[in-house]
């Protein structure tokens, strides 16, 4: 009987090469934490320069939000068609050229082409690497990696958050770009060196060499080579966008992607507002930056507690149970603190109620979906819910700059975790279906 070498990675324990995979994508987050929140590091200063209102600002705020959401649709199709590594690669290219070219810009209307053309690469990243750590993993630890995966989101924002502070207090606004770029494109070789097309994916695919390629990777993670690759199936199943849109997806897909909107609406708000607010409140850039910081601690400590959780508790429930702790959080955060200590505190329960959530989606999606469906399921529910990360600073800059108070702002906004969190009570049924035994 020939061995099937997806069944290999999903029963063996996980090798040191795997987690090595897994790590370089929690950094490939990382970098996406960043660059998507460079800008509010940035804000502030683009605000001096510049003397733009709120609500251009929360325009602003979007525009690689906007870019990210097109991205996501779009390009996790291409990565179930071409491969998760060379998308990946692709993405990065286009990440550094935006931030570079954001460092140049000279007013709104460039500055906001550069952030869409950055925010394209960011979301075919996301598809991308999602699907690549669920496939590198193998079957009992893939919840814990994808989880794992996208607490590397926070952990971007903190590292570049602090170095950010730092560089903003000798230079202006630009050098956050380019740190952001020249970061982005130290992660090119890594991918060339470290990460090799996944299993999963030459298996469908199953192109010219892809045998000798397997066992290449087969090696790497302690691996006997296989002789033959199984049969094709006699019907080849049909994948991409009409298969998203079967019978047997597409409820799920809509309801995953409307709740993964709502909540990605309070998540933002608080991410792209948080700066900002805190120099309203009277403290220097480099101290609003500092409070930013604050709140990805909170969300990589969110994370990593949902990641460790899942090791005992389903998912779904931790999610949905996180979902409606953030519109407590959220609306505690509008509160009027008065002392930088008070604010930071608050930003950091913020941070760690609305992330968490966040990476419990990506790995019900991950789990939910076949390997030839990934990466297209990934891109689309992360696309249209990117639609939420644009309107959420654009919502709030109108209701500021149209006299809003903050406690009330943080109630409105607050509330699309607990519409998120309804909306996976209606979808738990499919997901436990579509969940590996």
């Amino acid at each position: 009987m020939v061995t099937d070498p997806r069944a290999l990675v999903d029963q063996a324990r996980m090798s040191r090469f795997q987690w090595t995979v897994v790590l370089l994508m929690v950094g490939l987050n990382a970098l996406d934490g960043f660059d998507v929140l460079s800008i509010s590091y940035a804000s502030p200063g683009i605000v001096a320069d510049w003397g733009i209102d709120r609500a251009a600002l929360g325009i602003v705020l979007s525009m690689e939000l906007v870019g990210m959401a097109f991205g996501s649709l779009l390009l996790g199709n291409v990565a179930d068609a071409i491969g998760r590594r060379k998308t990946i690669l692709g993405c990065l290219l286009v990440m550094s050229g935006g931030m570079f070219a954001a460092s140049t810009a000279t007013d709104i209307t460039t500055l906001c082409v550069y952030r869409v053309i950055t925010g394209l690469g960011i979301g075919g990243m996301l598809a991308s690497i999602n699907a690549a750590v669920a496939e590198a993993a193998n079957a009992k630890r893939r919840a814990l990696c994808v989880v794992l995966m996208s607490a590397g989101l926070p952990i971007g924002s903190v590292i570049g958050g602090l170095i950010s502070g730092e560089l903003l207090k000798i230079y202006d606004w630009p050098a956050v770009f380019i740190l952001g770029g020249v970061a982005t494109a130290a992660f090119i070789p890594l991918v060339l060196w470290l990460a090799p097309e996944s299993i999963a994916f030459e298996m469908h695919k199953r192109g010219p060499g892809a045998l000798e390629r397997i066992n290449k990777t087969l090696k790497r993670m302690g691996h006997a080579a296989i002789e033959a690759l199984p049969d094709v199936p006699a019907i080849k199943p049909k994948a991409g966008l009409p298969l998203l849109f079967s019978k047997q997806f597409a409820a799920l897909a809509v309801l995953l992607a409307l709740s993964y909107f709502m909540h990605i609406i309070t998540f933002y708000y608080i991410i792209k507002w948080i700066p900002k607010i805190v120099v309203d409140m009277g403290f220097a850039p480099p101290l609003a930056a500092g409070v930013l910081v604050w709140a990805s601690i909170g969300g990589a400590i969110g994370a990593l507690t949902l990641g460790l959780l899942t090791l005992k508790a389903r998912v779904t429930a931790l999610t949905i149970v996180a979902m409606l702790a953030s519109t407590v959080a959220v609306i505690g955060f509008g509160q009027g603190w008065e002392t930088l200590n008070q604010i930071s505190i608050a930003a950091a329960v913020a941070g760690f109620f609305t992330n968490a959530p966040i990476v419990g989606l990506y790995a019900i999606v991950a789990q939910s979906f076949p390997t030839q469906l990934r990466a297209t399921a990934t891109g689309f529910i992360i696309g249209l819910g990117r639609g939420g990360a644009a309107l959420a600073p654009m919502i709030a800059g109108f209701l500021f700059q149209a006299g809003w108070t903050l406690p009330t702002v943080s109630v409105i906004l607050g509330m699309g975790a607990t519409i998120a969190a309804l909306t996976l009570f209606l979808a738990r049924g499919q997901i436990a279906r579509n969940a590996p035994a």
